[in-house]
């Protein structure tokens, strides 16, 4: 047990006793952990996946400020697990959608929207107004933006991490605890962990591990039961179970003083040695609808390999594409199933993917081999929207 949070507001009001009674009648909360409830100010970064939930249910808890950060706008393919939007909402911000959907379920907490990108000139401010962070974030770069900032600032985070039927959530609190970089001093591989948009993630876990992250919030805002904190706590829904490791401060870890000068560099996208080889072996799906033509019509001679996985290959695909998943590049079988008379033309969901795959090509003499930048998203959007995107 911590102490708590937040200081009690000075009171409740009529209506506010009305809608938190259910909590109020619980003696770990009562009046006094609702009036620091009201007091909160609770910053949630992503109204996605783990910001939906999040948002939802810590606006009903009565949390008095909620912060919302996001950049981006409402997708169809969002609809599946990010509960806070609507069909309605289709192309409109996800922090206004958010939060319109927050005034909806309770009218009582203020808004306060961030539709920015959380970048090193703006986290310190954006972070300085606020008791406590959730992360809902789904890449490296802002992970570790996130973590420092709040080691800088002395701000505890909730965390969590979700991927097809996995999912992750700890507390990390540098003066209490350890914090995301005792966990992950490094980040992993370019590559080597697919995005939730890479390999897919079940819609209702974003709901189980959001709801763990709103019940570590509550916890260490009234300053009630034992926190996550130097605890790592992993779900898995398929077999139903929860399992806690104990992590602890890494004793080789540097001291965290600033944040650093490009994350994205830190994390990588893809390895130095895709990037290397992609730099002069990219073509774009415009050349690629070019080169097909000129196939068909017997003036060029090439074989177009798509590197998703099968069941991404069944959901659309670049017509006259051979599946080989990038995993059969990694473990050097795909050598073996390629023409060495042909130039070889590789694609994936993004470019991401087949750049990897590309530099193992390169690196095995096909010196001719290039690959899809945008890949079939950009095949989609630019040559035949009459297939689905994902």
């Amino acid at each position: 047990m911590v102490a708590p949070l937040v200081e009690p507001a000075a009171e409740l009001t009529i209506d506010e006793v009305r809608r938190y009674s259910r909590h109020l009648i619980i003696p770990d909360i009562g009046m006094t952990g609702q009036k620091r409830m009201k007091n909160a100010k609770v910053l949630v970064i992503g109204a996605g996946g783990l910001g939906s939930p999040a948002l939802l249910y810590l606006a009903a808890a009565g949390v008095g400020t909620l912060g919302i950060i996001d950049f981006d706008t409402v997708d169809e393919s969002n609809l599946q697990r990010q509960v806070i939007h609507g069909q309605s909402d289709i192309g409109k911000s996800k922090a206004v959608s958010a939060a319109e959907s927050v005034a909806e379920i309770n009218p009582l907490v203020k808004v306060i929207l961030h539709e920015e990108r959380l970048e090193n000139d703006n986290v310190l401010g954006i972070f300085a107004g606020y008791d406590l962070i959730l992360d809902g974030t789904d890449n490296f770069a802002t992970r570790y933006l996130v973590n420092d900032a709040a080691v800088i600032l002395g701000k505890p985070y909730v965390w969590g991490s979700i991927y097809r039927f996995e999912g992750q959530a700890s507390v990390f609190w540098a003066q209490e605890g350890p914090h995301y970089r005792d966990l992950y001093p490094e980040p992993p591989p370019p590559g080597m962990v697919p995005s939730c948009a890479e390999g897919g993630v079940l819609g209702v876990l974003c709901a189980s591990i959001g709801s763990i992250m709103v019940n570590e919030a509550i916890k260490l805002i009234c300053g009630i039961g034992d926190p996550l904190i130097g605890r790592l706590m992993g779900y898995g829904a398929l077999e139903m179970r929860y399992t806690t490791l104990k992590i602890g401060r890494d004793p080789n870890g540097a001291p965290i003083t600033e944040l650093m000068p490009d994350y994205e560099a830190f994390c990588g996208a893809i390895s130095e040695e895709a990037a290397d080889a992609a730099a002069d072996s990219t073509i774009s799906v415009t050349t690629l609808a070019s080169w097909l033509k000129e196939r068909a019509d017997g003036g060029r001679d090439f074989v177009l390999v798509d590197v998703r996985e099968p069941n991404e290959y069944e959901i659309n695909k670049i017509p006259g594409s051979i599946l080989i998943p990038k995993g059969e590049f990694l473990n050097g079988n795909a050598i073996g199933q390629l023409p060495q008379d042909q130039q070889v033309v590789l694609h994936c969901k993004s470019g991401a993917r087949s750049a990897e795959a590309l530099a193992v090509l390169k690196g095995a003499g096909f010196a001719d081999a290039v690959h899809v930048g945008g890949g079939v998203v950009a095949w989609v959007n630019q040559i035949d929207p009459s297939q689905p995107a994902y």
